[in-house]
This record gives structure tokens, sequence and C-alpha cells, in this order.
């Protein structure tokens, strides 16, 4: 519409502030129009509509954040930000954060699972955990619970623990254990689903699933498949 405006330009104007306070109003999801909110700045209006700020509406900048999902299995990463609505966040988030349009802007998943494989993914749009998670991730521990079938060699549980060579260098040892008699729990550093199935063939075992439920000092604990919620601010990778 050749005679329509920015929203955030109406907020502005009509509540005689910034643009960068109406645009902070907006993707706050402080501003309604005609009763709906709306949480684009560029969403474009005419004049003729009824445009109202929320009585909770408030100035407060939206930090960048950090979200937890635990992924099912068998959905591919390549839609799973789809997961990532409001009805899905975990009852027990304490961040005391809604979901807003603005925290899915420019969100990064970080070292992401196979498709076959479920548990912790990583979201982020703040620079410290991208860091950290990006950078630096050779240096963070994971811990994966694996499903397996078959009879493991009877020097399998040895043969798990060893180095092997991977991506053209030899992997660190990782630390294996069994939990019961078809699962194995698998944590050290660069760990990864591939790696994982490898030194399973090696061991003579068959992987049933494969699910990620520690990276660094954030476990996946408490999260229902399917559900996220918010970093808190002074949980540490």
């Amino acid at each position: 519409m050749s005679d329509s405006i920015r929203l955030a330009k109406c907020v502005a104007e009509l509540f005689n502030c910034s643009r960068g306070e109406a645009i902070l109003y907006i993707e706050g999801a402080g501003v309604t129009v005609d009763g709906v909110v709306i949480e684009e700045p560029g969403f474009r209006v005419t004049g003729q509509e009824q445009i109202a700020l929320l009585p909770n509406a408030d100035l407060t900048p939206i930090e960048d954040v950090t979200i937890l999902l635990h992924k099912p299995a068998g959905v591919p990463v390549a839609n799973i930000t789809e997961l990532i609505v409001a009805t899905s966040q975990a009852a027990e988030d304490r961040s005391g954060l809604r979901l807003l349009k603005r925290h899915l802007k420019e969100l990064t998943m970080i070292d992401p699972l196979e498709n076959a494989a479920s548990g912790l993914l990583v979201f982020t749009q703040d620079w410290r955990v991208k860091r950290k998670l990006v950078d630096d991730l050779s240096r963070v521990e994971q811990e994966f619970v694996v499903e397996v079938s078959g009879q493991i060699k009877e020097d399998g549980l040895a043969l798990l623990n060893q180095s092997i060579n991977f991506n053209g260098k030899p992997s660190a040892p990782a630390k294996v254990s069994w939990q019961n008699e078809t699962r194995l729990r698998f944590a050290r550093k660069e760990l990864s689903s591939r790696l994982i199935t490898l030194l399973c063939e090696r061991a003579g075992l068959t992987i049933v699933s494969i699910k990620r439920i520690r990276i660094g000092r954030i476990p996946m604990a408490g999260l229902a498949v399917g559900q996220w919620r918010y970093l808190m601010g002074y949980e540490r990778f």
C-alpha cells in the first residue's frame, strides 16, 4: 500500500516516543493493532487501525537469549526450530521470559545432532555462548546415552575407551561405561554420534538409539521430549 507506514513510525508519533523506543515496545510484544499483538516494527499500517500500548509494555532492552531444546529422534534438524513455540516451553522454565519473535532472529544452532539422534540441542543469539561452543567446542565435554544391541567383543569395553583415528587424526579416549545390559554412557570432548557409531561397530555392537544428555556443565535434565527452555543467566557451559 503506497500510503501505508511502518508500525514503528506510527507508534513513535502516536505515543510521543523515539523510533528506537517504539521498536522496543513492539518487539517486546507491547503493541496491538486492532486488538492483535504485532511484534514486527516494519508491519505496515494505514493510520486507520486502532493501535494501543498494552499495560505491560515497557522499554526494557531485549537481551540475546540461549534456548535449550530436547530434540525428538527422527526430526530433521532442518525443521527443528518449528518446535520452538510458546506451547512447548517447559513449565519448569524459571527464566521468567516469554517467547518473543525477536528471540528467534539470528538464532544459531550449535553442534547439530543427526536426524536419527535425540537429546540436547543449543540455539543461541549470544556471542559469548557462540564463542564457547563454536571456537572452544573441542574443550567442552559432552555426554551421550546409547542403546545398543548385539554381543560385545570380549575386549569390547576396552576398545570403546580407546582412541580411534577419526577425521584424519587420533581421537581422545572416551569414558565409556555400562548403565545396564543394553545401555552405554559415553563422555568425552569432541564427541559426536558418528564417532560413537564407529566405536560401537569396532566393539561388535549395533546402535539402537543415541541421546545427548549433557553439553559441558549443562544437562538436559527436566526437559521432556520436544520441550525447550531458556538458559538462565547464571548457567555456564
